[in-house]
């Protein structure tokens, strides 16, 4: 019975170890013809072709050192064709490099971050209002093959799927949005432009809107709105003030009504004012009493 059950395991062992093996077999072999067509991928032309590019620098050492050595910068890096196949290994540099003469190219691309401007564009915003808006990108190549392999010109590329972004994104926002979401305007603009520039290469780091202008006719009319909203404001403010003063006055009333001296305590107060600003001015304050006084004998 035991005999059984490890024959039984080893029948269900052998299978899976011999598909593991034939897998392993087979990647060798992947790999196997992956190297062998990296190394055969010229022909046999190609390869005359660079045994006698070989031959030649070695007739012409002293000249061709100086025709065939190239010096790639630190914010560079370069990209050699050799009969028009991309070297394995992709992009070289910084340093010095060494290429054949007549069969190798070599194109060097700048990795620093180059910034353009996105000229001002005249764009139609959600609710039906024509401003002017431009911006400024930030941006730089992280995969110097995919740059020179994928796009023709990155420069130009880049700016133009910028500007129709700007229009894409800024026609699906109201006046308001615009004018108080730059910043999320601009971050969405960012992730947009970055998806469209990632498969040739290009990060945009930044994207930052300058300004937007609106036409005349329509500043004129928000001067106005402002205008008037500040002298509501203004009239809201100056009768709330008046409301105050004049609680503040009855209440100083009342408590001149309780005390007949503090009325005439006030008279002295207010010619000590009076004398203290204008001093060829003489008053002489009459107590109402005695106007009353009069009053009754009439």
């Amino acid at each position: 019975m035991a005999t059984t059950v490890s024959l039984n395991e080893e029948n269900r062992i052998h299978p899976i170890n011999t598909e593991i093996a034939f897998g392993q077999n087979k990647d060798r072999l992947g790999g196997n013809e992956e190297e062998t067509r990296e190394t055969t991928s010229f022909g046999l032309c190609g390869q005359i072709l660079i045994f006698v590019s070989y031959i030649l620098v070695v007739l012409t050492c002293p000249v061709a050192v100086f025709y065939c050595t190239n010096v790639v910068q630190e914010y560079q890096r370069a990209v050699i064709f050799r009969l028009g196949r991309i070297l394995p290994g992709g992009a070289k540099g910084p340093g010095l490099f060494f290429i054949l003469p007549c069969i190798d190219t070599i194109v060097k691309v700048d990795l620093r971050t180059t910034i353009f401007n996105v000229p001002p564009h005249e764009i139609l915003t959600r609710d039906s209002v024509t401003v002017t808006v431009d911006a400024v990108v930030y941006s730089r190549v992280i995969d110097p093959v995919a740059s020179v392999t994928k796009i023709n010109n990155i420069q130009s590329a880049t700016q133009l799927l910028a500007q129709t972004t700007l229009r894409n994104i800024l026609g699906t926002k109201t006046l308001h949005d615009i004018l108080t979401d730059r910043e999320g305007l601009a971050n969405s603009m960012e992730t947009h432009l970055d998806q469209g520039t990632g498969p040739w290469g290009v990060k945009v780091e930044r994207v930052e809107i300058k300004d937007v202008r609106l036409p005349q006719s329509m500043q004129r009319s928000m001067a106005a709105e402002a205008e008037a909203s500040r002298e509501a404001r203004a009239k809201v403010i100056a009768a709330e003030g008046e409301q105050k003063a004049s609680r503040q006055l009855k209440e100083a009333a009342d408590v001149i009504a309780t005390s007949p001296t503090a009325l005439q305590l006030r008279y002295l107060q207010t010619l000590t004012q009076i004398s203290a600003e204008k001093n060829s001015t003489i008053i002489f304050p009459v107590p109402i009493d005695l106007l009353q006084t009069f009053k009754q004998g009439h």
